[in-house]
């Protein structure tokens, strides 16, 4: 190799790891970079994100709204935010050919609705800025250089020992803790990893035969925990998934991990009422519809499968009338409708989109360029910090970003006298 040719190293061939690689190239041709990914596939998160669609980033182009929706690395992401943010995402994709759209909820999309219109602009964005792709090849060994710099050892397809003027580690987040014993030898501190943005495990359910069932508007609160969140609920096989679940389920992540994934997870289907808001307002409605049969006239927009299965649960008979309905039927029916307990015993992923929360530590790393402060010419992007957003396009943004700043930064590497 020619070792006179300043070089930087990209490790990890995801989002972050692609953004760092071109944007550090296109700022600097005279650098040599290199982007490793261990395994024979690139961007895999990217392709099958939005059930393949590629949920590029969300319609949030205030710094100060977007790290609202981090639970962990929010504050810390305002200052990035402002130096790239979503608008600068949407840009820079637009320049390359790609259009966004934005959908109803604010998530945004590639007008083709296919995941492989980004993936394929990452690659030829890379292709055209002359980065070199090593694939199924691992980087074994990583040395601080005394003089300053890296000696990468590679191993496995392209094995090989690199000297790296800059180092970016953009390996996504691990399950264990032990996946990031490599990075504690760089000197840096691990924030525990744990999962989240995960749905919950309901084996006792009563509404699994509503399998598919999905409601557009609910709120899911923790019993005895301040954890809260409304959206969209989804009822599965195995529990209760949606948005709501999701964005719950990240905002809880480390106290969840700490209940063991137990708890009661309390439903209300209808978010708009508490339960004395709803009290007094069937008191007009059986006022004015009392002839109505509670079971097959569902109220609020309900499912009407749902409705139905709330209403026997009530212990309200087939043919009853409101005007009919039973003090103790109707507040055991307000109550499945605003707190519906569900005994939560477990967690499943959502899909194949695992997001750990965890990492290294931002304490570490200056946010405006993405550098160590403990090992000079190092650098992070994406989940490998302790970085995590909710579902919607949040964690993409944190990867374009970081992994941006980071290239912009790398692409000032000393060139050789």
């Amino acid at each position: 190799m020619n070792t006179n040719k300043p070089t930087a190293v990209v490790l990890g061939g995801g989002a972050a790891g692609f953004f760092g690689a071109i944007a550090c190239a296109e700022a600097n041709p005279k650098l040599r970079v290199y982007l490793i990914e261990k395994t024979g596939k690139l961007l895999g998160k990217v392709r099958v994100s939005g059930g393949g669609r590629c949920n590029v980033t969300h319609a949030c182009f205030s710094a100060a709204q977007l790290v609202q929706h981090y639970p962990r690395g929010g504050k810390k992401l305002k200052e990035p935010f402002q130096l790239f943010g979503a608008q600068d995402t949407v840009q820079w994709f637009r320049q390359r050919g790609v259009e966004l759209k934005t959908e109803a909820d604010g998530r945004m999309f590639p007008t083709t609705d296919s995941s492989e219109t980004i993936a394929h602009c990452l690659l030829e964005a890379a292709r055209r800025a002359g980065v070199q792709i090593l694939l199924s090849t691992t980087a074994e060994r990583i040395e601080p250089l005394p003089a300053g710099g890296f000696s990468v050892q590679l191993t496995g397809q392209h094995a090989q020992t690199l000297h790296a003027q800059r180092l970016l580690i953009a390996t996504g987040g691990v399950p264990k803790s032990e996946g990031y014993d490599w990075l504690r030898t760089l000197g840096h501190t691990i924030a525990e990893p744990v999962p989240s943005l995960f749905t919950f495990n309901v084996p006792e359910s009563p509404l699994k035969e509503l399998m598919g069932v999905s409601v557009p508007h609910s709120r899911v609160v923790l019993a005895g925990e301040k954890l809260d969140y409304e959206g969209p609920l989804l009822i599965t096989h195995w529990g209760v998934s949606g948005p709501a679940v999701l964005k719950l389920s990240a905002w809880g992540a480390r106290r969840l991990h700490e209940l063991q994934y137990t708890g009661t997870a309390l439903v209300n289907w209808i978010p708009t009422y508490s339960e004395d808001s709803l009290r007094t307002w069937l008191l007009t409605f059986r006022a004015d519809s009392g002839r109505k049969v509670v079971l097959v006239n569902a109220l609020f927009g309900l499912p009407q499968r749902l409705w139905r299965a709330l209403v026997e649960q009530a212990g309200v008979g087939p043919e009853t009338r409101w005007n009919e309905l039973p003090v103790k039927q109707q507040n055991r029916l307000i109550e499945l409708l605003v707190r519906m307990p569900l005994a939560v015993r477990g967690k499943t992923t959502f899909k194949e989109e695992f997001v750990t929360c965890g990492g290294v530590v931002l304490g570490e790393v200056n946010m405006k360029t993405l550098e160590s402060r403990l090992q000079p010419g190092l650098h992070f992007a994406g989940e490998v910090l302790d970085i995590d957003g909710i579902t919607g396009g949040f964690n993409f943004q944190a990867a374009w970003t970081t992994g941006f700043l980071a290239g912009q930064a790398m692409s000032t590497a000393p060139l050789p006298a």
